[in-house]
């Protein structure tokens, strides 16, 4: 949002200041066509003032107007147009020399030759011999063609008034056009664009913060979601929006705890009601005198036992009715193994690694899902070798048996409940099914792969949030 808004601000100012320095341009322009028509008309007056002069009068005039110094103009008379090296050509100049040009014919008709030109006070050339301006008196020439230090273009200007006869006329455009450039974007303008975009992102940083916060509090209440009855419920805060979002998420984990107590109420009343029937139908089997019929129904009735207990035991161990708090990995997993130590001796479960640093989660859930593949690689593969890889960011935790592995095509199915592969050992089929349902509620998984040597890894990674 901080980048969007600075890139509108930038292209929003960018384009207002575009349209300024246009507009600027064109109001610039259109006061220096004024100013060289303004100044074309007082060549004009000038030429029509030689002419009228006795031509004897004429280099008495000139004497005069040098020995006043500071006129307007330079003016001399030559016999012949004098070459020099000219300035670029631009815009503006070429602007300038066409309105002088203009007004020149209008005033004096077609019949004199004329010239304009744009050249530099370094190469400007004076009189018939082509003086250059440093080799004239300061009086002469230099208060009226130069701004030291920065000296502009000088328009030189030299109509012929008869063969052998041309006046030169030397001046600078008049302020604010004597350098005869085009503007740039002011500093000033520079400036202000900086400041307004750091003005907005600023605000808009603050704004966008003051808003996040809620946004942020129930990312973290959904991520330590407790679905405890006394848990306090999410503050609804920031924009009408967000506070919608924080009452739907609280009415969502109301339900969801409702739901679970109702669940849980149900599965009891269920093993309840249950247990008393199947303990009378139990005794009222050994009244049989059939034994095969016996054994029969003591089959069926161990069956829909086992069914009940394993249905029992699905929602025990998959209930999230536990708060999030740092769990000590390490000292879960020394709980976890030395039972089997004690036992069995250091043959059958090897633990390698440790974990860097204590993760947030459900205590009793972690501990019933790395039971339980504890459990199942000491089951149907005989020993347990376990291997700790801490990150900074994921915890993951491979257990690898030494058992036939699991087919390939099988590698997904023995996830779901009561999908056994070994019929000739007890249980329900709910442990990698349980542990991979708490792995999920964690954000992690629980992944199977076949060892190359023999044997099954399985994989529980749980990514430490931030």
């Amino acid at each position: 949002m901080l980048l969007l808004t600075l890139l509108a601000v930038l292209l929003g100012q960018s384009l207002s200041g575009i349209i300024w320095v246009a507009q600027l341009r064109a109001t610039q322009m259109e006061g220096l066509l004024n100013s060289a028509r303004s100044l074309a008309y007082s060549m004009a007056a000038s030429v029509s003032y030689f002419r009228s002069l006795p031509v004897s009068y004429r280099p008495l005039v000139l004497d005069q107007l040098r020995s006043m110094g500071g006129t307007r103009f330079v003016v001399s008379l030559n016999e012949h147009p004098l070459d020099m090296q000219l300035l670029p050509a631009t815009p503006r100049k070429d602007a300038v020399l066409s309105a002088v040009g203009e007004v020149l014919r209008s005033s004096l008709g077609d019949g004199p030759k004329i010239v304009a030109w744009f050249v530099s006070p370094d190469e400007l050339r004076l009189f018939n011999s082509g003086l250059k301006l440093d080799e004239l008196p300061r009086s002469w020439a230099h208060y009226a063609l130069t701004l030291e230090p920065v000296n502009p273009p000088v328009l030189v200007t030299q109509i012929e008034l008869a063969p052998g006869e041309w006046l030169y006329i030397a001046s600078l455009l008049p302020a604010p056009y004597t350098f005869l450039e085009e503007p740039d974007l002011p500093a000033q303008q520079v400036w202000s664009i900086a400041l307004t975009s750091a003005f907005l992102l600023l605000f808009i940083g603050l704004l966008v913060h003051w808003q996040s916060r809620p946004l942020k509090r129930l990312a973290r209440v959904a991520r330590d979601l407790s679905l405890d009855g006394d848990a306090s419920p999410l503050i609804e805060g920031g924009s009408s929006e967000v506070q919608e979002v924080s009452r739907a998420f609280n009415t969502m984990r109301t339900r969801i705890s409702r739901y679970l107590t109702e669940r849980g109420q149900l599965f009891g009343a269920i093993s309840h009601d249950l247990r008393t029937p199947i303990t009378r139908l139990r005794l009222r089997v050994e009244l049989l005198d059939d034994p095969a019929l016996q054994a029969r129904f003591e089959r069926d009735l161990d069956e829909l036992e086992l069914l009940v207990k394993g249905a029992l035991q699905c929602v025990k161990d998959t209930d999230i009715h536990e708060n999030i708090e740092p769990v000590d990995l390490n000292n879960l997993l020394d709980c976890l193994v030395e039972p089997y130590l004690s036992a069995e001796g250091d043959a059958r479960i090897t633990l390698h690694g440790v974990a860097q640093a204590s993760y947030m989660g459900k205590p009793l859930a972690l501990r019933r899902c790395i039971g339980n593949l504890i459990d199942n690689a000491l089951k149907y593969g005989y020993r347990a070798h376990l291997h700790i890889e801490d990150r900074r960011e994921v915890f993951v935790l491979h257990v690898d048996d030494e058992g036939p592995g699991v087919p390939e095509q099988r590698l997904e199915q023995v996830f779901e409940p009561n999908v056994r592969l070994a019929s000739n050992q007890q249980g329900y089929g709910l442990g990698l099914g349980i542990a991979r349902n708490i792995a999920h509620s964690h954000g992690g998984e629980v992944s199977l792969q076949n060892l190359r040597e023999g044997g099954l890894r399985v994989t529980l990674e749980l990514p430490r949030l931030p």
